[in-house]
């Protein structure tokens, strides 16, 4: 019977042995986040006095006074993004929409004297005036075209460039090198960097050589 109790006692120390080092392991390498709280001799928590009820209101109210300050700055930031957005989409809208406006300023100028000069009457007296005055007005709407951007291409006898001109066809042709162009039908044009309407043209072909027999 001693010797029973004697197991029975060795094997609680043993389990008792064994639960320290578990909670010996759970607490090592923290031991600098573990806070001792030490008692003073009437047993109040001196690492951590409690805080007067007065204390705690005037901090639970600065609080709310915080919250609510940047919830009013939120709403406030918000609205203002909306108002610039808003603003953005308009200021963007009237430039596609009235962006062309000073061309089409300039164009009109030109149809006015498109107009006044097809109102006059063409005589063999006067009809060299008028191709010149056509000759001017052309002059002034290439000219209002080139101030915003657009840029006329006549690649006559330039090499063929299948990035900027349109082949129609190839004729042979000993006046120009082959793979040139040898005549233009339209004109291409440029706005700024972009190519807006290559330029229709014949291709120079060799001239094939007749042999006689």
């Amino acid at each position: 019977m001693s010797s029973k109790n004697d197991t029975d006692k060795q094997n609680k120390s043993n389990s008792n042995d064994e639960l320290e080092n578990i909670i010996a392991a759970d607490f090592s390498g923290n031991e600098d986040d573990i806070e001792i709280e030490a008692s003073g001799p009437d047993g109040a928590d001196e690492a951590h006095p409690t805080a007067e009820p007065g204390t705690q209101e005037a901090s639970s109210s600065a609080s709310n006074e915080e919250v609510e300050t940047l919830k009013k700055d939120l709403l406030y930031l918000k609205a203002e993004f909306d108002n610039f957005r808003k603003r953005a989409i308009k200021e963007r809208s009237d430039l596609i929409k009235f962006g062309p406006e000073r061309l089409a300023i300039e164009v009109l100028n030109v149809i006015d004297i498109f107009e006044m000069a097809l109102a006059q009457d063409v005589t063999p007296e006067n009809l060299d005036s008028f191709k010149e005055g056509m000759t001017m007005t052309h002059n002034q709407l290439a000219s209002a075209l080139t101030k915003f951007g657009i840029e006329e291409l006549s690649p006559l006898g330039e090499v063929f460039d299948p990035n900027m001109h349109e082949a129609l066809t190839s004729e042979p042709t000993d006046k120009y090198p082959e793979g040139h162009v040898s005549q233009v039908f339209k004109k291409g044009y440029k706005f700024y960097d972009k190519l807006i309407r290559p330029a229709q043209v014949v291709v120079a072909a060799p001239v094939e050589q007749s042999t006689e027999e």
